[in-house]
C-alpha cells in the first residue's frame, strides 16, 4: 500500500482471519496486559457519550497507543444499545482506526464489535487461567446470554480441556435456551444447563462468568459460592460494593476501572481508598503478585476493557489480512498534500 491508501476490513473478513485463535489471542491479549504495566503505552480514559434521559444507550471512544513490540495507535469507536436485541439487532456495533505510530496517517479501517468482543473473552480467561491454576474447571457458570459470553465460552474451552458443564441464566429464558442452542452447534463435548434461579449458575463451580447489560448492582451476596471460587465480572455493575469489598479484587488498570459508576467505582466511594485492589492481572501474569490472596477468599476480576487490547488483536487482524491478500484498498484516501495541489486538481 502506498502512504495515501487505506485498508478497509469488513465483518466477515475480521471472522475469517480470527476464526480458531484462541490460543493465539490470549498470547496477544497478555503481551498488550504487560507492555501497558510497564509503561510502554499511552491510554487516556474512554469518553462516554451518552443521550439526554437515557441511561442505558451509550457510544464509547477509546484512544490509545501501544508499544513494545505493537508500535500501534488508534482508537475503537464502540455503541452498546441493548434494545437492539427486540429489533434482531447486535447490541454492540463499532469501527476501529488503526494509525501509523511513525506519521499518524490511518492506515486501517476495522469492524471492531467482534475484535472487541473477542479481547474481551480473551482477557476474562487469561484471568481465569491464572486464577485457577491449581484448580480442576469442569463447571462453570454463566449470568448473560449475549455475543460477550458466547465468546467467553469458545476460550474457556480452548483454554480448559476439562471443561463438561455449562449452568446458564438469563432474565430472558428464551435467549438462554437460544444460546444453550447455539453452544451445543459449536461445541462437541460441553453440556449446556439452562437454570432459572441465579444462584443455581453459583452453585458448586469454580468459575463464574459475569457478561450482562446490568447498569446497577443486582447481585448483593454470594454466601452460596463455595470457597475460593473466581468470578469473571466482565459487565462490571452486577456486584455491589459490599460484595467487592469482601473479595480479592484484580482488574486490567486500577485507574480505568474505578470509574463511570462501576461496582469497583461505588465501593472506592464508600471507603475512599483503593486498597480492596490487590493487583492487576499484569501483575499475575508477570509474576510480581501471587495468583490469590489465599485458598478460600473469592477472587472477582474486574477488567473495565483497554484500547490497548483493541488495538493489539486490530493489529494481528491487519497483518494477517496483509499476509492472506484480504480486505479492499482504497486507493488515495488521504488526498494529496495542500502544497503540491493546484486550483485546477482541487475543483477538478
Amino acid at each position: 500500500m502506498r502512504d495515501n491508501d487505506i485498508l478497509i476490513l469488513r465483518g466477515h473478513e475480521v471472522a475469517e482471519l480470527l476464526a480458531g485463535r484462541e490460543l493465539q489471542i490470549m498470547q496477544t491479549v497478555r503481551k498488550a496486559y504487560e507492555a501497558h504495566n510497564h509503561g510502554q503505552s499511552s491510554l487516556p480514559h474512554s469518553s462516554f457519550l451518552r443521550f439526554p434521559n437515557d441511561d442505558r444507550n451509550r457510544i464509547i471512544a477509546l484512544p490509545a497507543y501501544l508499544g513494545g513490540d505493537f508500535e500501534v495507535a488508534g482508537i475503537k469507536w464502540i455503541s452498546s444499545f441493548p434494545g437492539n436485541l427486540s429489533l434482531g439487532l447486535e447490541r454492540a456495533s463499532a469501527v476501529m482506526v488503526l494509525n501509523s505510530s511513525l506519521t499518524g496517517r490511518p492506515e486501517t479501517i476495522l469492524e471492531a464489535s467482534l475484535i472487541s468482543a473477542k479481547r474481551t473473552a480473551a482477557s476474562a480467561v487469561l484471568a481465569a487461567k491464572t486464577l485457577t491454576k491449581d484448580q480442576e474447571v469442569a463447571v462453570v457458570g454463566l449470568v448473560g446470554t449475549g455475543l460477550i459470553n458466547f465468546e467467553i465460552v469458545r476460550f474457556l474451552v480452548a483454554a480448559f480441556a476439562e471443561i463438561r458443564t455449562l449452568r446458564v441464566f438469563d432474565l430472558d429464558i428464551n435467549r438462554a435456551i437460544q444460546f444453550q442452542n447455539k453452544c451445543h452447534d459449536a461445541l462437541d463435548r460441553v453440556k449446556v444447563e439452562v437454570v432459572t434461579d441465579i444462584e443455581d449458575a453459583f452453585r458448586n463451580t469454580p468459575l463464574i462468568s459475569l457478561a450482562t447489560t446490568a447498569t446497577t448492582p443486582h447481585i448483593n451476596d454470594l454466601s452460596y459460592c463455595d470457597p475460593g471460587t473466581t468470578i469473571l465480572h466482565v459487565s462490571l455493575r452486577d456486584l455491589s460494593p459490599e460484595v467487592i469489598l469482601a473479595a480479592d479484587n484484580i482488574v486490567d488498570d486500577v485507574d480505568h476501572v474505578c470509574r463511570a459508576s462501576t461496582s469497583v467505582h461505588l465501593a472506592e466511594q464508600i471507603v475512599g481508598n483503593r486498597n480492596f485492589i490487590r493487583c492487576t492481572l499484569a501483575d499475575l501474569t508477570s509474576g510480581y503478585a501471587p495468583a490469590r490472596r489465599d485458598a478460600e477468599s473469592i477472587a472477582i476480576f474486574s477488567p473495565f476493557g483497554l484500547g490497548v487490547l483493541d488495538l493489539a488483536v486490530g493489529a494481528l487482524v491487519r497483518d494477517s489480512a496483509i499476509e492472506n491478500g484480504l480486505g479492499t484498498t482504497l486507493s488515495s484516501f488521504i488526498g494529496e498534500s495542500w502544497v503540491t495541489q493546484t486550483e485546477a486538481n482541487v475543483y477538478a
